[in-house]
């Protein structure tokens, strides 16, 4: 590290770990109901090289929806993301549950539930690492959107973008910024015919003086994006990006059964 950055995280890093995190904001509005659905999913490296399949999941359950996204590395790692969440007016997640570890990962074992206001952490920052612990209460304001930006993508206004929140934990949480906006429309073909498959940005900001510290030791959160065939039911094809920080880019795409012949 330079002589200036190691100065000015000097000077910043007691005031960036004492402060506040990002404001409350507005939670997204329902334009389409979620329903029961299933996905197949293949997860590939930038090579083409597939790395993980699995499925991601979706049902109605006592009046709330239960999203799971599984993906099961053919190193044997395990990435595992349950998100529950209402929908009466806008989206609200009620709890959150993540579990990666294996090989493939640093390990991330986090959970928190909205009814208790209650977190447990267990966290690398690398593989090599000390595994780290927290528990305690967690803030939940009414936009934070854990696991869920698709959804919100899916009901994002044409021309529009969104502003939210999401919990990161190192292994105690922070609030960031995540900013949903719209980037180009690419064409994709489905047989013959053609589809348009809007791309979206999805940037993850680290506020305040936090953000300021992270920035000069280079450990912004990644950006990623998602693409999504336009009309009426938009429909998810397409994922890139790290999946953790600091980590591969890697694509994350939906497949089909393959038949035993």
């Amino acid at each position: 590290m330079s002589s200036l950055k190691l100065a000015l995280c000097t000077a910043f890093v007691v005031l960036a770990l004492s402060s506040t995190s990002a404001p409350a904001g507005v939670p997204v509005k329902v334009r389409l109901i979620e329903g029961t659905s299933r996905g197949f999913l293949v997860l590939r490296d930038l090579n083409g090289d597939a790395i993980a399949h699995g499925e991601m999941t979706q049902r109605p359950r006592g009046g709330r929806i239960e999203s799971q996204l599984v993906l099961n590395f053919k190193d044997g790692s395990i990435w595992d993301e349950h998100v529950t969440f209402s929908q009466k007016d806008v989206f609200r997640v009620e709890s959150y549950r993540l579990m990666q570890r294996g090989p493939s990962f640093p390990l991330s074992e986090i959970a928190f539930d909205r009814r208790t206001s209650g977190f447990q952490a267990r966290t690398q920052q690398t593989k090599s690492d000390e595994v780290k612990e927290a528990s305690g209460h967690l803030e939940m304001p009414a936009d934070l959107y854990n696991g869920m930006a698709l959804v919100l993508l899916k009901n994002l206004p044409p021309g529009s973008g969104i502003s939210a929140q999401m919990a990161v934990f190192t292994p105690k949480p922070r609030l960031i910024q995540m900013t949903l906006v719209a980037e180009e429309d690419d064409v994709v073909r489905l047989g013959s015919a053609t589809r348009t498959a809007r791309r979206y940005l999805v940037k993850l900001e680290v506020g305040g003086l936090t953000g300021i510290l992270a920035s000069l030791v280079g450990k912004d959160p990644p950006d990623v994006r998602y693409w999504l065939v336009t009309g009426e039911v938009p429909a998810f094809v397409r994922f890139q990006g790290a999946m953790f920080l600091k980590g591969p880019i890697w694509r994350l795409e939906l497949t089909t059964l393959e038949w035993r012949n």
